[in-house]
């Protein structure tokens, strides 16, 4: 009687399993500390989202279950509605600055010489990496109604600017708010896409000029197709920074705006959810910002898997 052996894998089959699980193993440290620092938070958030939790539940007393309520009582509020429709068009006038002047920078860096490229390096870095309380502080005091370099400039030019509050009013407020946005936001797309654009082949931009292509031609033929994908990783990465903003417009605030009129979500959801001690319902606006977030990137990165795949 005949018994069988059983069967060893081949060396060849043993080192694909290994090839197969070499990147999971490498990758499971990140993946690790991704699912402690924010798959928990996140998870904890949900949670809190059905729950009635206010300030008692935070001093011990226990939390009770309430389903969809709270996100029933976010989704049927006016105020939020308004706050919302508020940070979406002042997200997007910040996205769209923030990535025309960059694209607009990051062109001229490549124009310069080493000196004025040193210069204009140290200069965008300078601005992004002073901290936003304290470019606010600053800001501030250009926009000062009594003391403002912007009023006296505009009040030598012949306007009537003398004591003008910029804070005040609305339009005026948000208008303060995207400029200092953007200066903070400028230097890392120009940074970013002038990395990218060292990479467009200059063969290519060559042969394209070779053959009769204008400057316009050449950037909308030639480089965009190059840069898209850094192109629609900055702008997800702006879509979320921007529609998430807190600090600039909670400073802005406390230095003279009116928030009823010019809160935005990230503000909105402090004063909800911390201010007013209603953990429940601000739980609730935060994992509804999540989702917000979330189709707003999915739509980009399936836009970059397509362009890969081209």
């Amino acid at each position: 009687m005949t018994t069988l052996a059983p069967s060893v894998p081949s060396r060849g089959a043993r080192r694909s399993v290994l090839s197969r699980l070499a990147p999971w193993l490498l990758l499971s440290p990140a993946i690790a500390v991704l699912l402690v620092l924010t798959g928990y938070p996140l998870v904890k958030l949900v949670i809190t989202s059905t729950q009635r939790y206010g300030r008692e539940q935070v001093f011990g007393a226990p939390p009770e279950f309430v389903g969809l309520d709270n996100y029933r009582a976010v989704l049927t509020d006016r105020v939020f509605w308004d706050v919302l429709q508020r940070s979406v068009l002042f997200c997007a006038a910040n996205v769209v600055l923030t990535m025309v002047l960059g694209m607009l920078v990051a062109l001229l860096i490549t124009r310069l010489g080493r000196t004025m490229r040193l210069l204009v390096t140290v200069g965008l870095l300078l601005a992004w990496a002073m901290p936003a309380l304290t470019a606010i502080v600053i800001w501030v005091w250009m926009f000062d109604s009594q003391y403002g370099v912007v009023n006296s400039v505009l009040s030598d030019l012949g306007l009537d600017f003398a004591g003008h509050s910029w804070l005040i009013d609305p339009l005026s407020f948000f208008g303060v708010a995207t400029l200092v946005i953007t200066w903070q936001s400028v230097p890392f797309v120009a940074f970013t896409l002038y990395a990218a654009l060292t990479q467009v082949p200059e063969d290519v931009m060559e042969a394209a000029q070779l053959d009769g292509a204008t400057p316009w031609q050449r950037f909308r033929l030639v480089i965009v197709p190059f840069i898209r994908p850094v192109l629609l990783i900055v702008t997800v990465l702006q879509v979320i920074w921007d529609l998430r903003v807190f600090t600039q417009i909670f400073a802005l605030q406390d230095s003279g705006g009116v928030a009823e009129k010019t809160n935005t979500i990230g503000v909105y959801l402090y004063q909800v959810g911390v201010a007013q001690g209603r953990f429940d319902v601000g739980s609730a606006i935060a994992v509804i910002m999540v989702v917000i977030m979330l189709v707003a990137s999915f739509v980009y990165v399936r836009q970059i898997v397509r362009t890969e795949e081209m």
